[in-house]
């Protein structure tokens, strides 16, 4: 499916945003320089004919990522949180994006339903509206449960739009390859590697039955988060190409007016939001990612309800460890613990200076602080980190894009409630309390019971281990052997026995 006929699908991009006239609008909001005009200009001009027309009641950049599929539509979701970047009226257009797409009709979505559940449509539910809201790859319809009266929401993948996204995904591996070959120092940046973790996470999105389990272990975990709902999934009527969960009723988070026409503090809830994705990563190592303000609502209580759990991030715990002393440093100025780090993680490459990381990483945090941040341009900072990455040979961590990602999306919807929030201010207690309580002492003795009980569960075989790894590598002493002839079996039990009594017994006493 990788083959040179994606060529076409790319010309297409370039053809399909000249002719809707979005590609005006698209370089304007970047920024480009004058020569990146010109060679944009040049590759679409000549092959406006083959662009894709859309729809021409739509904005010309919401029309063209329409016309071109459901990964440019997931593209553009992300650009839509940040009029920082992009400016506020294509931030505006973007909007559409988030669930206001065309519908598929309900006669589909009916027969797709009793297809997967085996049953009529009309004795599972009493009531079945027409769609409610349609995303890139799915819709939700508003129901009733026929035996219990409960309102729920059904979403329902779109027709044929597993194929619609591997078509996309070829094309952006050709993209790729591209990349690495006529720039062989985009290569750190992995491009090929970035595309593949793309590709993962979005088949694994269209599965609805990973996002009702999704829904389940994220609505476990933030069971007693304050001001936080999570929708329960109904297993019985979920399926591959079907979800049921719980209705969400609220206003939608990209509806300023309507929320402060309810008496919401929007200042209140964008810290709520950072606060929630903060606590969700560092605590839990299992997040929301993606948090758009098409997936979040406000109850009539003033509770952030999040939903669409397609798009979930996981990261262990020494990268949890990692992430939050790096935002510490940051919010310390301590920008050599900083550098220190990024070089422990493995982050930078051993043979770079730390001292001259650091001092580049100072020029990027310093302007953040003790600024209204209404008025740093993120675009500039991006950019400067961009450089700074370069520089010092950083490669693109796939096991981060997601989270990285993520930080993004939320800063936006956060400073489009308040738009003089400081992300740094509002992250302080969260970032501090994680490290207080995994960064130190008893993080240490954490981490020294959980090794005890490793030791516990494997120590029978640890000597068998050992030996075969001597007789492995050529050593004829094979002192394991020995000390296993000369050890009592009884001593070898109670030595595992003493190290899984420590271990919970360190664990009690945390």
């Amino acid at each position: 499916m990788r083959g040179p006929h994606n060529i076409i699908r790319l010309i297409r991009t370039g053809a399909t945003l000249e002719r809707t006239g979005a590609m005006d609008v698209v370089l304007e909001a970047f920024r480009a320089p004058a020569r990146l005009r010109f060679a944009a200009r040049m590759l679409g001009w000549p092959f406006k004919w083959l662009g894709l027309k859309g729809d021409p009641a739509l904005p010309p950049a919401t029309r063209a990522l329409t016309a071109l599929g459901p990964a440019y539509i997931k593209f553009g979701q992300v650009l839509s949180t940040r009029p920082d970047i992009v400016g506020d009226e294509l931030a505006v257009q973007l909007k559409y994006l988030q669930d206001k797409l065309p519908p598929f009709p309900t006669a589909i979505a009916k027969r797709m339903i009793e297809a997967e559940l085996e049953l009529p449509v009309s004795e599972l539910f009493s009531e079945f509206s027409e769609p409610v809201a349609a995303a890139s790859i799915a819709q939700v319809h508003r129901a009733r449960l026929a035996d219990t009266g409960e309102d729920v929401a059904v979403k329902v993948l779109r027709p044929g739009i597993e194929r619609a996204f591997r078509k996309d995904i070829d094309a952006f591996y050709l993209a790729a390859r591209g990349i690495e070959l006529l720039a062989p120092a985009a290569r750190r940046l992995r491009p090929m590697d970035v595309i593949a973790h793309f590709e993962g996470v979005v088949m694994g999105e269209l599965d609805l039955r990973l996002e009702s389990s999704a829904a389940a272990e994220f609505g476990s975990n933030t069971a007693k988060d304050e001001g936080f709902q999570v929708p329960k999934p109904y297993w019985f009527l979920s399926s591959r190409n079907v979800m049921t969960l719980g209705w969400a009723e609220g206003i939608g988070l990209n509806e300023n007016a309507a929320i402060d026409a309810a008496g919401h503090d929007r200042k209140v809830l964008g810290a709520r939001v950072l606060h929630l994705f903060l606590n969700h990563a560092l605590r839990d190592g299992y997040f929301h990612a993606d948090m758009h303000q098409g997936n979040l609502k406000i109850a009539p209580n003033g509770d952030i309800i999040a939903y669409d759990f397609g798009i979930m991030g996981r990261i262990d715990e020494y990268t949890r460890r990692v992430y939050a002393e790096i935002l510490f440093g940051f919010i310390r100025k301590d920008y050599r613990r900083v550098a220190e780090v990024h070089f422990e993680a493995g982050y930078v490459p051993p043979d770079r200076d730390i001292d001259e990381f650091a001092r580049a990483l100072r020029a990027v945090g310093e302007p953040i602080f003790g600024m209204d941040a209404s008025r740093i341009s993120m675009a500039r900072l991006l950019a400067y980190l961009f450089e700074v990455t370069e520089r010092f040979g950083m490669e693109t961590r796939t096991e981060l894009i997601l989270l990285q990602r993520t930080m993004v999306v939320v800063e936006g919807v956060a400073r489009s409630l308040d738009p003089h929030i400081n992300i740094w201010e509002v992250a302080k207690p969260i970032v501090e309390g994680y490290i207080k309580e995994n960064v130190g002492p008893k993080a240490v003795l954490r981490d020294l019971a959980k090794t005890a009980r490793v030791l516990a569960r494997f120590g029978p075989k640890l000597p068998s281990l050992v030996e075969a790894q001597l007789i492995k590598a050529g050593n004829p002493l094979t002192p394991v052997a020995v000390v296993r002839r000369r050890v009592h079996p009884l001593v070898w039990a109670a030595v595992i026995l003493a190290a899984f009594a420590a271990g919970l017994g360190v664990a009690e006493f945390i």
